[in-house]
């Protein structure tokens, strides 16, 4: 996913959004991301096994 991005994209955008939102905020906004993403993935992977649930059910 972020495997074109680099270090230094990531220091870049590190340093820009603390410029952005503040030291106080980061954290906050962290934790948002990442309950965020781990959701996303939750959801992704319920997806991905109703499919296969589905096409074992139509090969039987």
């Amino acid at each position: 996913m972020f495997s074109n991005i680099g270090i230094p994209g990531l220091i870049l955008i590190l340093i820009v959004a603390l410029i952005i939102f503040g030291p106080s905020k980061l954290p906050e906004i962290g934790r948002a991301f990442g309950s965020s993403l781990r959701e996303f993935k939750h959801a992704t992977r319920d997806i991905v096994s109703n499919d296969e649930k589905n096409k074992d059910k139509k090969h039987i």
